[in-house]
């Protein structure tokens, strides 16, 4: 079967330019095709064993799944992850939200040195990861409630050489308020929460509302911002005098959260649009 063939029997799913990525990422990372082995016509010049292959890739495809969890890893930050089913598979808007911390912590850690970095709910540990092979003199530790998730995290962080305290905790849990009673702990908390609301699931694609674990997408129903005021309540007890907490939003609930985290104390809010356009991220000070 050639390219075009392939490409063409995902488009009922993707439109023709990320179906073409989608089958060039396949053939690259599976089979060790270049882009110029494919406009040799080396896709049917494939063994047997690999034409099997392919054709059970691409029927896993055609279902929706997403080519990362078939493949098992996906780019991020130029760095290569390892994901799996019941870990979020990284989007590039979070790598955005990496380069406005790294941009803005470079200038202050010159002048202050050691600090220290919390991610919370890690996922595969991207956010974590890419935060401490940039930052090297940062400390960083990353939470997660999914044990599956903290292997895997764990996994891309001795894969990548970063250095990462990963923990089980639950962002929810009221007991969290007790665990650095004593002096306020991070200079930077940065989150990226479940914060789809129920409602929206009607406009989302099948690759992600069949396959991606829900725990890691929705918010919760009675209150879609939930995680962002628990999170910012600890924030408040326990980042530094000048840290930041910085989160992924959701543009829905942005001014909510914007205006709960001024109640609370927190100063020099912005907020910040994705690359489509989106209020999508949002970094705050604390006095």
């Amino acid at each position: 079967m050639s390219y075009e063939e392939l490409w063409h029997r995902l488009t009922h799913i993707y439109d023709a330019g990320e179906a073409k990525a989608i089958v060039r990422w396949v053939l690259d990372v599976r089979f060790g095709l270049s882009w110029a082995d494919i406009l040799c016509g080396k896709v049917t010049q494939l063994s047997a064993n690999d034409q099997t292959e392919l054709e059970k890739t691409i029927l896993r495809l055609e279902k929706g799944e997403p080519v990362q969890y078939i493949l098992g890893v996906t780019d991020f930050c130029g760095r290569q992850f390892h994901v799996a089913p019941g870990v979020l598979i990284p989007r590039p808007e979070t790598a955005e939200l990496c380069r406005w911390i790294t941009q803005e912590t470079e200038v202050r850690s010159q002048a202050s040195g050691h600090f220290t970095i919390l991610d919370i709910g890690t996922g595969s540990g991207c956010i974590a990861i890419t935060l401490a092979l940039e930052m090297p003199e940062a400390e960083v530790t990353a939470w997660d409630i999914s044990d599956d998730a903290l292997r895997i995290a764990q996994e891309n962080a001795n894969s990548l050489g970063a250095t990462i305290i990963f923990e089980h905790r639950d962002a929810l849990d009221s007991s969290l308020f007790t665990l650095h009673s004593s002096l306020p702990k991070w200079n930077i908390i940065v989150s990226n929460p479940p914060y789809i609301c129920s409602g929206e699931a009607t406009g989302m694609t099948k690759n992600v509302l069949d396959y991606e674990p829900h725990e890691a997408l929705f918010g919760p129903d009675e209150d879609p911002a939930l995680f962002y005021k628990r999170i910012g309540n600890y924030a408040s007890e326990h980042l530094r005098s000048g840290g930041r907490l910085y989160f992924e939003l959701n543009p829905l609930t942005a001014e909510e959260v914007s205006k709960y985290l001024e109640n609370i104390g927190f100063i020099d809010t912005e907020i910040r649009c994705d690359q489509f356009g989106k209020r999508r991220f949002l970094k705050t000070m604390k006095i």
